[in-house]
């Protein structure tokens, strides 16, 4: 209890971004609403691994997953021809999902391959929605946190991802003569 009290007698909004602290939203509360998500999360994917049926519950995150690969594929020019979230077997495992890019180059590979990162954005999103008038959970927030948990499990790329994101190697090149032009000159 003492801890507890503790946190809350910091000024958290002093340690973070300030839009983090719009309208009353902190970083604490951010964090400990998503803490259930994430134990959520952890106990959905130990399930998945069990059992097929259980990729039910991981199904919105994959979704997310596959969107942001898609919507990725459209503004970089990678052209996605198809998109599924239907599970088949592969192998010893399971592909949840797919979106196939018909055009993928060097400049498009890694925002395109990458793009599941971008969905750790939505439980932030929600969390901050939900936290803004201070820490209360509501019925919705049960409902909310089983929407969110599989985002946690869809943020990462695949290995596919990663191979596919290699394709844009000369994005290290250009970054590291960039940052070597600004650290010299400016």
């Amino acid at each position: 209890m003492q801890l507890r009290q503790a946190l809350l007698m910091l000024d958290w909004c002093a340690l973070v971004p300030s839009w983090l602290c719009l309208r009353g939203a902190t970083l604490l509360d951010i964090v400990l609403y998503l803490l259930p998500s994430l134990l959520l999360a952890l106990v959905i994917r130990a399930l998945a691994n069990r059992h097929p049926i259980f990729f039910l519950f991981t199904l919105a995150g994959t979704i997310a997953h596959e969107l942001a690969h898609f919507i990725a594929g459209l503004l970089t020019g990678a052209r996605p021809a198809a998109f599924t979230v239907i599970p088949r077997r592969i192998g010893q495992g399971w592909e949840l999902g797919s979106v196939r890019l018909t055009r993928v180059r060097w400049y498009n590979a890694a925002p395109a391959a990458l793009a599941p990162f971008s969905v750790v954005l939505l439980p932030l999103l929600v969390a901050w929605w939900r936290t803004r008038s201070g820490l209360q959970f509501q019925w919705l927030d049960l409902a909310l946190a089983f929407a969110v948990a599989p985002q946690f499990l869809a943020c990462w790329p695949s290995p596919v991802d990663w191979k596919i994101a290699l394709r844009s190697w000369p994005y290290l090149l250009i970054a590291a003569l960039g940052w070597w032009v600004w650290t010299t000159f400016f």
